[in-house]
């Protein structure tokens, strides 16, 4: 018996895998330096929405207890999970005078 070999056989050639991967190339040369020139931007744009955030919670703290909080009582009565800092690196700091949260240093 005879075996009949496939002529028709179905799949990707050399050249073709090869043209899909410098099409994949080229679009990841083109994205990745644009993700990394507006990282510091989000950074910053994530920092400014954890100050609002860490400053909601110290004026419900400031309307529950009628003064103005630490970051450690703000973590330890539950407003806060975890005081992390800011994602760019900057720490948060509250104003014992006036209770206005701001990121400071680096």
């Amino acid at each position: 018996m005879k075996t009949k070999l496939m002529k028709n056989e179905k799949g990707f050639t050399l050249i073709e895998m090869m043209i899909v991967m410098l099409i994949i190339s080229v679009l990841l040369i083109i994205t990745i330096p644009n993700v990394t020139k507006h990282n510091s931007s989000i950074n910053n744009k994530g920092c400014e929405a954890y100050v609002k955030m860490v400053q909601a919670e110290v004026q419900a703290y400031q309307m529950d207890n009628n003064k103005v909080p630490t970051l450690a009582e703000l973590q330890s009565e539950g407003y806060l999970k975890d005081v992390k800092g800011c994602p760019n690196g900057q720490k948060v700091e509250i104003n014992a005078a006036t209770g206005e949260v701001t990121a400071v240093g680096k």
